[in-house]
């Protein structure tokens, strides 16, 4: 993507999370400790209040607090804009990779292909297997959401490095969390619904959506809601032990703002422990002591995530149409 300005960047990026209830951002910036990884320091915050689709004024507003412009900037998309699929890879030369799967995807999507912006990363097999299957993810995204996007940013003039979805966010969170040689899981519910992913060594290996919103779970008739989640997590584990027999779960990470009751529900009713997620652990809030607060860190949980970005290991959105 084009930039506009010649300004000098910051370390870090600044990240974007166009929610339900407005735009969140979050800088992060990762740090070391000696030969070790400390832990990503959270240097500025910032929310506004928006419907969908957001207004320019609104990033605008944020771009200036946040002094976007000495950063790095990614964004990433909402529910409903992309679809995430798990394909066979075809047996193509990587630079034909993306189209090959495009067209695996035709009747897989709930939109076009022609109105589809494609993007491809793989799902690491077993590595000690001795046939290997090969499967990828691939990321349709709608056109017009990207373009839309591009459109937001570039009427603030804001350089727009890469388009993110969430799962990559969690991806990036979870990875912080996990322990050497185990597999981990997590879910988190906002405004969209749940969403569980589970990882392995630094790497997505599945994901879900859950059609549960955080509203519904911090009404007075949350526990209706209790049964299917715990049925859906279940079948998930059930079908990721059966494609992933090498990775084993050691525990389900959970942030549900407010919704205190799901932890004690599911700690009662799954096979594995389940823990609250406390971002505390593995983020330094020292200068934005606000994030303390697990209804703030749920409010900037994908932005944080996003934020983490490294860039020899997330896939991303840029330019292009659907092959």
């Amino acid at each position: 993507m084009g930039l506009f300005a010649r300004v000098k960047k910051q370390e870090g990026w600044l990240a974007t999370a166009f929610g339900s209830e407005g735009v969140s951002a979050a800088v992060v910036v990762r740090q070391r400790q000696g030969e070790q990884q400390g832990k990503p320091l959270v240097k500025r915050v910032g929310f506004q209040p928006a419907v969908r689709p957001a207004a320019a004024e609104v990033l605008d507003k944020l771009a200036r607090d946040l002094q976007a412009a000495s950063y790095r900037c990614t964004t990433v998309l909402a529910a409903g804009e992309y679809q995430l699929l798990s394909v066979e890879a075809p047996a193509v030369p990587r630079e034909e990779l993306k189209t090959a799967v495009g067209w695996r995807l035709k009747d897989m999507l709930d939109f076009p292909l022609a109105d589809a912006t494609i993007d491809v990363f793989d799902i690491p097999g077993d590595a000690n297997a001795t046939q290997r299957g090969s499967n990828v993810f691939a990321v349709a995204a709608r056109n017009a959401a990207v373009s839309r996007r591009q459109a937001l940013y570039g009427e603030c003039k804001l350089p727009l490095s890469v388009i993110d979805i969430p799962e990559m966010a969690q991806r990036n969170i979870a990875t912080l969390l996990e322990t050497p040689g185990r597999g981990l899981a997590m879910l988190f519910f906002d405004g969209d619904g749940g969403l569980l992913t589970m990882s392995f060594n630094g790497e997505l290996y599945q994901a879900r959506r859950i059609d549960v919103k955080l509203a519904q779970l911090q009404s007075e008739q949350a526990s209706q809601y209790y049964d299917r989640i715990t049925l859906e997590l279940q079948r998930s584990f059930d079908h990721f032990d059966r494609q992933f027999h090498f990775i084993s779960l050691s525990r389900l990470m959970l942030m549900a703002a407010g919704a205190d009751g799901l932890h004690g529900y599911l700690a009662d009713n799954l096979y594995m422990p389940v823990e609250r997620l406390d971002l505390d652990t593995i983020f330094d809030f020292s200068e934005v002591a606000e994030l303390r607060d697990p209804a703030m860190q749920a409010r900037y949980f994908l932005a944080l995530g996003t934020a983490l970005r490294e860039e020899s290991r997330n896939a991303g959105h840029a330019e292009g149409k659907g092959p």
